[in-house]
Parts: structure tokens; C-alpha cells; sequence
């Protein structure tokens, strides 16, 4: 059966004490807490650096089975290399997060590419096929010219999901592209009726067999992860 993993992107926050972490819960204790409510976090700490061996292995021991982290692909693919001649630091990147993979813990990577990154098909298309088959990946775009049915077919044809992605700057159309589906709600607020149409959206969505990942912004407050929850308790 499809499945619905809902969280945030990050989860390290002491301003949401006390009103999603309890008051007195040490920060070494909030991943641990944090996996009692909800299934998946989004990692973006793996942007900046690669995670050593024992951190993955902490948060795996902090999780249960069936939680999933959703990682953002280093940004020396993304941002310095802009996916040309990236194959080593692809290859150096994934062999970081094997770990992951290898518990059975690794969701969707996500590749979000500098704003002012033009479309380049032959690029792309050169990138996609460097990656290996068994894992599922998301590519956030933030220069509209991406945003075209050309681009949504060579993500087809790799299964690779069109991360969709809503703020205040661009805003991508709902289109699908893969086997699973990767949404980033970024937007500052969303309102219960806004929380109450996207659980509508998500049950149609897994009705039709695919795995939804959906990240509400962390913000300096715990609404986005309470936001994922009561998405989950909506969606069923």
C-alpha cells in the first residue's frame, strides 16, 4: 500500500518548546521525540557537509523502523558543479549516505538547484543517467524555464519525482512525475483549511498507489510540524 510520510524540513529546533517538544527535553533527545510523532524529517545539513559515519548511525538508533530521511543532495553538485562533470561528487555523496540506505532508512534525495540556474535538457539529461536506478530522487527547480513539459518528460523517464514546491517566489504546477511524489510547502502560514485541502489532495494521491513525502517549512515555531501531524491524522 502507498504511503504517507509527512514532517519538516529539519527538526533541531528549541523554539518549538514547549508546544511540540516537551519543556525540559534535552536537544540529544528531540530527534527521538520527534519520530514519536511523525515518520519522515527532511535533512538539510547534508547541503553543506557530508555526515559522518556516526551520525547517521545516531539517527538511525534514535528512530524506528519505517522512519525515513529525506536528504538534499550536497551542494557541491547542485550549486558549485551545477551537475556538469559531477559524477565523482555524486558517487562521494552517495557513498556518505549509505548508511541510510543500508537501514533501510533513506527516502528521497533532493536536488535543488541555485535560482539563478537556467534550463539546459542536454544537462539534465546527462546528470539522470549517472544516477543509479535503485534510489528515489526529487529535483526541486527554482528558474522557471524549467518548468516546461520537455523537462517533466526526461524526469518521466527516469522516474525521478518533479519536486513540488510552493513560496512566496515561485510556486511549481502540480505535475507528476514519478512513482512517488515530493512536495515542499513552503509558503510562512497555512491555514487549517489549507491543511484540510491538501489531506483531500494526498488521499487521492495515494489512492492511485503512489508514496507521498511532504515537508512543511520549520519556521521559528512548531506550526510546520504540527501542521505535518494533523496532515496525517486528515490523510488517514
Amino acid at each position: 500500500m502507498a504511503s504517507l510520510y509527512a514532517g519538516t524540513s529539519g527538526f533541531a529546533y528549541a523554539a518549538w518548546k514547549p508546544d511540540f517538544y516537551p519543556a525540559k527535553l534535552p536537544a540529544k533527545q528531540f530527534l527521538k521525540h520527534y519520530a514519536t510523532r511523525l515518520r519522515a524529517v527532511e535533512i538539510n545539513y547534508t547541503f553543506r557537509r557530508l555526515p559522518a559515519a556516526t551520525a547517521l548511525a545516531a539517527w538511525v538508533e534514535a528512530t524506528p523502523p519505517g522512519f525515513v530521511f529525506a536528504v538534499k543532495a550536497n551542494m557541491r553538485i547542485t550549486h558549485i558543479l551545477r551537475l556538469k562533470n559531477a559524477g565523482s561528487a555524486t558517487e562521494m555523496f552517495l557513498k556518505a549516505i549509505d548508511p541510510l540506505r543500508s537501514a533501510r532508512r533513506l527516502g528521497p534525495i533532493l536536488f535543488q538547484l541555485p535560482p539563478q540556474m537556467k534550463r539546459d535538457d542536454s544537462l539534465l539529461t546527462a546528470y539522470l543517467q549517472t544516477l543509479p536506478t535503485d534510489l528515489r530522487y526529487a529535483f526541486e527547480f527554482r528558474h522557471p524555464s524549467w518548468l516546461v513539459e520537455e523537462v517533466y518528460g526526461e524526469l518521466r523517464r527516469h522516474n525521478v519525482s518533479l519536486c513540488l514546491a510552493e513560496s512566496e517566489k515561485l510556486e511549481a504546477p502540480e505535475v507528476i512525475t514519478a512513482d512517488f511524489v515530493y512536495y515542499r510547502l513552503r509558503k510562512p502560514d497555512y491555514t487549517e483549511a489549507d491543511v484540510t485541502a491538501m489531506a483531500a489532495r494526498c488521499k487521492e494521491l495515494l489512492a492511485t498507489g503512489r508514496d507521498l513525502y511532504v515537508m512543511f517549512k520549520h519556521e521559528d515555531t512548531p506550526a510546520g510540524a504540527l501542521n505535518a501531524e494533523r496532515l496525517v491524522r486528515l490523510a488517514g
